[in-house]
């Protein structure tokens, strides 16, 4: 987060300036800059919402041949010069985790202090907030619907008074820069108070049924048939939300804040605030008892798949590299004393962060017997012949698992798989010292069987490089190693962080 560079003060006054016909009106925005919430909200806009002067474009349909590649960014400095000299045009293209960068940097320039929180299985649901549905065919594909369910989704938490509401909501307020589809089209969030979410209280402040249902929602699977036929399937789905982490203050680890925005799944803090959140959603239970309202919640779930009498599971036995096969035990057990006799289809395909479905590219059936009590353990293979030619920059594939629906009751067990991409490994040659040349060995091996065309190697750290530099690699032959040499200066005292960044046709 590059707030003490050189020109990003600059950068973030003309984002205001430029933001100032929102939220209060042009004539008072100087008035409000005393504000938090009002600096906030005008930021938030800016980053990817403003009509005409945005900081970021997000891709749509998943398509950014017309501009940068929203994974290929090392950090905030370049996304923000670029808008700045280029009179203030959208820069093309982002994602959730290079937007909430953005806005960090610009906070914490401004002097309000700032984090990124990556919240894991995110569902985004336009119809119902609370409950988020997956939709599959009978041979497992992941069917195009209008819920998405995130793999991540990142936004900012910024500490801040709150004078709109009262002196103990002074505290981490949550702030979301990416537009997502709302019921009423697209819409950034916050501030939201952090523990206004935990406790249910929505009414306190800007968007907090959103943020809300953000880390509450529930997930429901559908099995889609011919007859247009949608069934609730046995499945054991993660709950949304399951995760919030952040960077530890002075430490490269992460630090996990879930409970901060939910207390432990299933406890009575738990429930209340669940209770509080859907009475101010759904206002048509607003005298509704608790009993009513978990009878309309049981109504809505996947029953548990031990209920089947089956309990199914996808187990890594690797964790697969670029070029490499992935490999799975799938562990099946029988609670019941009687045999079971099912018939399964299985599918791979890719999927992107954001949940859209790609293409299904691999395809069985298999058929299982189980004895009485039986635990029984099939490996699975996906080789790289089947899964390089489909897999996107986002390096995700969902395999799954799904009974016959002629066998009686449908049963669903999926895994999502991330592809690790090749390592790029970075030597000093040389001590680092303020204002003295400092060289570095820059090495990458191409792991394919395969040539690897237009390789680029970026490389950027805040107080060692002024601006990213560039190197092209042109075209690495199978299993060719590429090394180069090179030189900086460092320009600022402490410990910093030296980034390189690996591109080529295939990622």
């Amino acid at each position: 987060f590059p707030q003490f560079e050189d020109g990003i003060l600059d950068i973030c006054l003309k984002i205001l300036d430029m933001g100032a016909s929102y939220h209060h009106g042009s004539d008072r925005d100087h008035c409000w800059r005393n504000d938090p919430v009002h600096v906030s909200m005008v930021v938030n806009h800016m980053i990817s919402i403003h009509s005409t002067n945005s900081i970021m474009k997000i891709p749509e349909n998943n398509d950014y041949l017309k501009g940068t590649k929203p994974f290929s960014w090392n950090g905030s400095v370049p996304i923000l010069q670029q808008w700045y000299n280029g009179r203030c045009r959208p820069v093309r293209y982002g994602y959730c985790g290079s937007l909430a960068s953005v806005m960090c940097t610009v906070m914490r320039c401004l002097g309000i202090p700032s984090r990124v929180v990556t919240n894991f299985c995110f569902p985004c649901s336009i119809e119902n907030p609370l409950g988020t549905n997956e939709i599959f065919d009978s041979t497992g594909k992941n069917l195009c619907g209008k819920d998405k369910l995130w793999r991540y989704h990142c936004w900012n938490e910024s500490w801040m008074a709150r004078r709109d509401l009262n002196q103990c909501c002074g505290d981490w307020q949550c702030l979301d820069p990416t537009p997502l589809e709302t019921g009423r089209g697209s819409a950034c969030s916050g501030p939201t108070w952090v523990r206004s979410i935990r406790e249910g209280e929505l009414d306190l402040d800007y968007d907090g049924h959103h943020m809300f249902s953000r880390v509450n929602s529930n997930y429901v699977g559908w099995l889609s048939q011919n007859n247009a036929k949608k069934t609730k399937f046995f499945c054991d789905a993660w709950p949304c939300g399951q995760r919030l982490i952040t960077k530890s203050v002075g430490s490269e680890q992460f630090e996990d804040i879930t409970g901060a925005y939910k207390y432990e799944l299933g406890s009575v803090k738990n429930k209340e605030a669940y209770y509080r959140a859907y009475r101010r959603i759904h206002p048509g239970y607003c005298n509704a008892s608790n009993c009513h309202i978990d009878r309309e919640l049981s109504s809505l779930k996947n029953l548990f798949m031990s209920d089947s009498g089956i309990n199914m599971r996808l187990k890594m036995v690797n964790c697969p590299m670029y070029g490499e096969d992935v490999q799975l035990h799938w562990l099946l057990e029988n609670l019941r004393s009687e045999n079971k006799n099912l018939k399964f289809n299985l599918s791979a395909q890719i999927i992107t962060y954001s949940g859209c479905p790609m293409d299904q590219f691999w395809k069985d059936s298999v058929n299982v017997t189980l004895g009485p009590r039986e635990v029984k353990k099939i490996p699975l293979c996906i080789s790289y012949t089947q899964y390089g030619p489909y897999l996107c920059d986002h390096n995700i594939m969902k395999v799954v698992a799904i009974s016959d629906p002629e066998c009686g009751e449908v049963l669903m067990v999926s895994r999502d798989i991330v592809v690790n991409r090749p390592p790029v490994i970075v030597k000093l040659l040389s001590q680092p010292r303020l204002k003295v040349p400092c060289t570095a060995e820059i090495s990458f091996c191409n792991p394919l069987q395969e040539d690897m065309k237009n390789c680029i190697m970026t490389l950027e750290g805040c107080g060692l490089f002024k601006e990213p530099m560039t190197i092209d690699l042109g075209t690495l032959a199978a299993n060719q190693q590429a090394r180069t040499i090179v030189e900086f200066t460092p320009y600022r005292l402490g410990s910093h962080r030296l980034l390189a960044n690996f591109g080529c046709h295939k990622f």
